[in-house]
């Protein structure tokens, strides 16, 4: 019954009708493309940092929402990670949304406390249904050509919100794992009866619980074979635990993958958003 619940967007609550209360903190051009810094109120008692890229031709475009993923040791751990690849999409008519999620913060994963990575977890993926009525709600978007790319703790959230979310037209899966404990549990370590419970009680949003209900819409994976962190089995079992239409592609690569996964997943959501063009970054 609990599993059920968390499948239902009540879980996920934030005030869908609060305004925006958009903030433009700067904007830059590269060539015709438009670089927005920007923050929008969450819905709740926050606010959401993220960039907003937007193409130099007119609508209407489809429109993608990226989450980046948690690497305390690299600069792109936040919402600069898939920019470049935005700009590129952006060259051939695309608007995308970066958005900055809780593990951008500097030395997040060793200051958090377990006891409220339920909590978190939850309002981070309300964070991102938020993110896509802001997405969605920008002049020349075609509501119907909206696509989620997440890579890591991006991942697993999207699997989660495709649970709850039905406005997505695609999702891009990149190196996630099948449980949020997986990695919760890195630090600190728990044992014994007080590791199995916390298990338990994070199952509810595991993302295999969830990603098989992103039909219709597809889902194309992506996996680095030498992956320290997401095993070729636990690959599977993510893949295999998505509805149909989906797509597996592993790369020799680690966690962050390699210029061909980018390619790939550039021309497939080009392909699966009816995106024509030009050129890519």
């Amino acid at each position: 019954m609990v599993a059920e619940r968390c499948l239902g967007a009540d879980l996920f609550q934030y005030a869908r009708e609060a305004p925006m209360d958009l903030r433009i903190a700067g904007e830059k051009k590269r060539g015709g493309v438009t670089i927005q810094d920007l923050s929008f109120g969450d819905g709740r008692d926050g606010r959401i940092a993220a960039f907003l890229v937007k193409p130099g031709v007119a609508g209407p475009h489809p429109g993608m929402l990226f989450v980046h993923w948690l690497n305390g040791l690299s600069r792109d751990s936040n919402r600069t990670e898939f920019l470049e690849e935005a700009i590129g999409l952006a060259e051939s008519g695309a608007e995308s949304l970066l958005v900055d999620a809780m593990w951008s913060r500097e030395n997040w994963f060793k200051s958090r406390r377990q006891e409220d990575d339920f909590t978190n977890s939850v309002r981070q993926i309300a964070q991102l249904r938020r993110a896509v009525d802001f997405l969605a709600s920008q002049p020349g978007i075609d509501t119907s050509r909206l696509a989620f790319i997440g890579h890591d703790f991006g991942a697993m959230c999207g699997a989660v919100l495709a649970g709850v979310d039905r406005r997505m037209a695609a999702w891009v899966l990149i190196a996630g794992t099948t449980s949020f404990s997986d990695w919760y549990l890195y630090y600190p370590p728990l044992e014994g009866a007080q590791r199995a419970r916390f298990i338990t009680d994070l199952s509810v949003l595991d993302p295999v619980r969830h990603v098989d209900h992103a039909a219709p819409a597809p889902v194309l994976f992506q996996f680095g074979r030498s992956d320290e962190f997401v095993s070729e089995a636990t690959a599977n079992e993510f893949f295999l635990a998505a509805s149909q239409p989906k797509e597996i592609r592993l790369y020799d690569a680690g966690h962050a993958l390699n210029r061909q996964a980018v390619d790939d997943r550039v021309a497939w959501l080009r392909s699966k958003l009816r995106l024509d063009g030009a050129k890519t970054n």
